[in-house]
């Protein structure tokens, strides 16, 4: 009789994400809860693993509030059931109250993220890993940092994936009281300070999530290479000394990678089902222009398609620093004279959302700045809606906001976290017409002026003859599907388990 393969089980952990693929649950369509990156990042890899028939299975939070957007009854019923008595079920969502009723994914209140990361740890190592029986986990970010060293316990291989340097750090009682039993793998955990033994530290010690993972995890990775040398070089005044020696540490044993993280093939704009016209290097001047009518008409905006828009894709909230942005760069950017015709829409939710609309009501700008919800739709019609789009956020150096942004168009305006000038491992490098080179506008972190100057550098580039900067941007959309390849991510991540597992993955499409 034949051998039948059976494919390594992979559960994939994290607080976020954009969509999952329709056929993974019956409720595929209503999954989604994004912040920023991670979801994005998570939701193309998960479609992807799952479109090559990987055994692959999501744990994640039950927002069931940010879920049910329409408030059906049905819907409420449908989660109930969701995954109770099912054998077959892909996606398992961690039940706490603390998530039913977020309106967002992460607080204003740092003490309320660390009860939720506790909360969703507590279901994965309690409730979810004991009913999928993975073969791997894969953890992503601070919020799973504890899981590594419950993994490694357990003899189950565990990948780590830091996509950015955001932290936090929690006692062992405190975690205790979330219901998790850290007395069964404490040793795996990083502390602060050296501990002497559990009831010694157990009230005085904080756990370092971060530190945590990376330390338990049998292999590391950053979402991009200039990533992970800029956190081993300690160029982020954010990382620790823990984080930057464990994460060399990582490396030293040739235990850490770094795999540049692109959009999967149904984000781009060519493709992409959300758009009210697609459109590709070659037939961008129309399709660029319709998503823009569409998306002026959908949020109130000035409809003209010769309007310059710029667009916040990340979701603004005071991790993100959007109030010291709405409060200082908002206002600086629209008194300037040549910026009378510019459109700005937003990302935002909570109270940053409030911040925005009042700032639009109070200075009478309904027909120039807008905010808009997370919501996956009309975020794509806003990358093809949008001629630059600005990530203000530093604790990643190339996010898949800038790299969705150059393969519909819109140029991304950037920090610059790179000291030596090397550009090599960018996705972002300065505009170039004269030598047909570069594709984006950098700026210094911090630095007001900075930004200002690389947003006059922007409008300048929009102000130049059609012809020219119409060739341009069909050079940067050509050289952008070029060079990020979503294929290529999901090989390295498949490479990377085989790596772990000792064993290979088949690999055939299903989808």
């Amino acid at each position: 009789m034949p051998h039948v393969f059976k494919q390594p089980r992979i559960l994939f952990v994290t607080p976020e994400v954009s969509y999952l693929p329709k056929k993974m649950s019956t409720m595929s369509s209503f999954l989604k809860a994004r912040a920023g990156e991670l979801a994005d990042v998570s939701a193309a890899l998960i479609y992807s693993l799952y479109k090559k028939g990987a055994d692959i299975h999501v744990a994640l939070p039950d927002y069931r509030t940010l879920f049910n957007n329409h408030e059906s009854s049905s819907f409420q019923r449908q989660l109930s059931k969701m995954g109770s008595c099912d054998n077959e079920a892909r996606v398992h969502l961690a039940k706490d109250q603390i998530f039913f009723y977020k309106e967002k994914i992460y607080s204003d209140c740092n003490q309320e993220n660390i009860k939720s990361a506790l909360s969703f740890q507590r279901e994965v190592i309690n409730t979810i890993i004991p009913r999928v029986q993975p073969d791997l986990i894969h953890c992503n970010d601070w919020m799973t940092g504890l899981i590594p060293a419950m993994a490694r316990k357990l003899g189950i291989p565990c990948l780590f994936t830091i996509h950015n340097i955001y932290n936090n750090t929690a006692l062992l009682s405190s975690i205790e009281s979330r219901g998790i039993d850290p007395a069964y793998f404490w040793q795996n955990l990083f502390f602060e300070r050296q501990p002497l033994n559990y009831e010694e530290t157990r009230g005085s010690n904080p756990v370092d999530f971060l530190a945590s993972g990376i330390f338990a995890a049998d292999f590391v990775n950053t979402t991009c290479p200039e990533f992970l040398r800029e956190l081993t070089q300690g160029q982020h005044p954010f990382v620790t000394p823990s984080i930057k020696q464990e994460l060399s540490n990582k490396v030293g044993q040739g235990c850490a990678s770094a795999i540049l993280n692109c959009p999967d093939g149904s984000r781009l704009p060519k493709n992409d089902t959300y758009l009210f016209k697609n459109y590709d290097e070659n037939t961008h001047i129309e399709g660029k222009k319709a998503n823009k009518i569409l998306i002026q008409d959908r949020l109130g905006l000035s409809k003209d398609p010769l309007k310059p828009i710029l667009f916040l894709p990340s979701c603004m909230d005071k991790v993100h620093n959007g109030s010291y942005f709405i409060s200082t760069i908002l206002y600086a950017l629209l008194s300037r004279d040549w910026h009378q015709d510019i459109e700005i829409i937003f990302t935002a939710k909570g109270t940053i959302r409030g911040l925005i609309k009042d700032t639009i009501r109070d200075f009478d700008l309904t027909n120039r700045v807008a905010v808009c919800k997370p919501e996956d739709s009309l975020l794509r019609t806003a990358y093809a809606a949008s001629d630059f789009l600005l990530v203000q956020c530093s604790v990643e150096p190339v996010s898949s906001e800038e790299i969705t942004g150059l393969l519909y168009g819109s140029l991304p305006i950037v920090h610059n976290n790179n000291d030596n000038n090397n550009d090599n491992h960018q996705a972002v490098t300065p505009l170039d017409v004269a030598h047909n080179s570069g594709n984006g506008f950098l700026f210094n972190q911090s630095d007001v002026d900075s930004l200002m100057s690389a947003i006059d550098k922007a409008m300048m580039f929009y102000n130049l003859p059609r012809d020219v900067k119409n060739h341009q941007i069909s050079r940067i959309i050509k050289q952008s599907h070029e060079r990020f390849d979503h294929a290529v991510t999901v090989e390295q991540y498949l490479l990377l388990y085989e790596k772990m597992l000792k064993r290979p993955f088949s690999r055939r499409d299903i989808l």
